[in-house]
């Protein structure tokens, strides 16, 4: 655990207990399958340095992407399963990895203490977006990095009303996710200034998959 200062210390966040949705996605959710999901994490995480927290890291399915510019990987999951699959993925990782339990407005973790902090499929999920943001932004040292890879609301009205009709039950379905967050506008209202951003569906032939939608980029903490 790193070091907390008396005026820093929090309570220490409660598991998030998600035991089925946490197997399925263990088993099923992020596997290539030939569809470019493995080029999408790389891309995610090209050119990262220094010290990273990544938020929501799952069962550390991209352990094996980060480059070796890093030094360290604090990889917060709630989900206990989840989170014993990415102790095990940790062990083979390249980059030194330390797997911890935690939620993404609780880090415990110093003001300005990480270069990075990644999010990849967990702004979708977390209970307060902007508690979450302006989390990430505290941990930040200034000019760090945001990287995220996140699905969105659309911006195809008709699509977009499809997501809301179907997110009461996706959300139940799949471990709170929402499938009609524009998470896009609250990394921006968060203060967080864009430096590369794209939008595009995945899988490119999905027609009614509600979490098509996805957005890729890099945005600063000034």
């Amino acid at each position: 655990m790193v070091g907390l200062s008396p005026d820093n210390v929090r309570d220490v966040a409660q598991d998030v207990q998600n035991p089925l949705f946490a197997r399925f996605f263990h088993r099923f959710c992020g596997r290539d399958r030939g569809k470019g999901e493995h080029s999408l994490r790389v891309e995610l995480l090209a050119g990262v340095t220094g010290r990273v927290v990544e938020v929501g890291a799952g069962n550390g399915i991209n352990f094996p992407h980060y480059p070796d510019s890093v030094a360290e990987v604090i990889a917060v999951e709630p989900e206990p399963y989840l989170r014993s699959q990415a102790e095990k993925a940790a062990r083979t990782a390249a980059v030194p990895v330390r797997v911890t339990p935690g939620q993404a407005d609780a880090l415990e973790l110093e003001p300005a203490s990480v270069d990075a902090v990644v999010a990849c499929g967990v702004l979708c999920s977390v209970p307060d977006q902007a508690a979450a943001l302006a989390e990430f932004r505290r941990v930040l040292r200034p000019g760090g990095e945001l990287r995220f890879y996140e699905h969105v609301r659309s911006r195809r009205p008709g699509f977009a009303r499809w997501q809301s009709r179907v997110d009461p039950l996706w959300t139940r379905l799949f471990g709170g996710c929402h499938a009609d967050r524009d998470t896009l506008a609250a990394i921006e209202r968060a203060g967080f200034r864009f430096e590369r951003c794209r939008g595009f569906p995945f899988p490119a032939t999905a027609r009614l998959y509600p979490v098509t939608p996805r957005i890729l980029g890099l945005a600063r903490a000034d």
